[in-house]
């Protein structure tokens, strides 16, 4: 067990105490939104600290689903953050060690023209987790607020009105058994810069590049005052905005699931040894020959 969680003398993970930050019901409201503080300058984390670390973290992610499964939770985890900001990353290291059918990441498309018609948070609803489940938001209902906001996709009165009007949406998540956790990744204007240029000529990367992006890429200062709005908005006591700098995109994942396993009061199930039976002996009919069928071997 890594040490960045507090157990009792079971191996069960502590509740936070009523009224203690962070939990169900704290007061009072936050006066301020959790704008980002200036990250200290470290050396970059190398490839073998990051994939040691991230080893023992996906132990505990695959604790974490098990209990999920066992008692039915619900959880609604959110990645919000400017192009570049590295939600696509942090996402895919949460889930590569776990089940894709507990682990659910949805990534919606540009709304069609019926979901234009509809009220806006309808065609988020039907992507909620139900028991059993965590789902992830590779963007959300906050593209509202940001995107469609600073690029024009939205009025000015729709954009307020969904900032009115989320809390209370969010709240009615909360009080149905949903565990909502929302993150906002914060990525510096020179990092957005080189990773932007990196991907103009990479072959791998040029996906990810779009006309948006670009469009976007001028209007900083129209999304740090959607994105401070956006905080002071929609920063509560049962749905609170955690920030994480994603400079260093190996120390962001990491830090980012240490304080996802940490909202989180899951206990390990206790296991039983596990040994493979005895195979078999073969049956009297040969195996079919498979040389026909073999791929081409390259290398």
């Amino acid at each position: 067990m890594g040490k960045h969680h507090r157990h009792d003398k079971h191996g069960k993970h502590r509740h936070r105490a009523p009224g203690a930050p962070g939990a169900p019901g704290a007061d009072p409201e936050p006066e301020t939104a959790p704008g980002p503080e200036p990250s200290v300058a470290m050396e970059p984390l190398g490839a073998k600290a990051y994939a040691r670390q991230l080893r023992d973290l996906h132990v505990e992610l695959v604790h974490l689903q098990e209990w999920v499964k066992r008692e039915g939770q619900k959880i609604c985890i959110v990645f919000e953050g400017r192009d570049t900001a590295g939600k696509g990353g942090t996402i895919k290291a949460i889930t590569e060690r776990v089940s894709p059918r507990v682990f659910r990441v949805v990534a919606l498309a540009a709304p069609t023209e019926r979901e234009r018609s509809q009220m806006y948070v309808q065609r988020f609803v039907p992507h909620f987790p139900a028991g059993g489940e965590v789902v992830i938001w590779d963007r959300s209902w906050y593209n509202r607020a940001g995107v469609e906001r600073v690029m024009g996709f939205c009025t000015e009165e729709q954009a307020r009105g969904f900032l009115a009007l989320v809390p209370g949406v969010e709240r009615a998540m909360v009080d149905s058994g949903i565990r909502l956790i929302k993150y906002w990744l914060e990525v510096s204007p020179d990092e957005q810069t080189r990773r932007l240029e990196s991907r103009i000529d990479d072959g791998r990367k040029t996906w990810k590049l779009s006309p948006m992006d670009l469009l976007s890429y001028g209007r900083w200062a129209d999304y740090t005052r959607a994105r401070d709005e956006m905080f002071e908005a929609t920063n509560t006591p049962w749905a609170p905005w955690h920030v994480a700098h994603s400079d260093d995109k190996r120390r962001a994942r990491l830090n980012v699931i240490r304080h996802l396993l940490s909202q989180v009061p899951y206990e390990r199930a206790p296991t039983d040894p596990v040994k493979l039976p005895h195979r078999r002996k073969p049956s009297r009919h040969g195996e079919l020959d498979l040389a026909a069928l073999l791929i081409p071997e390259t290398t």
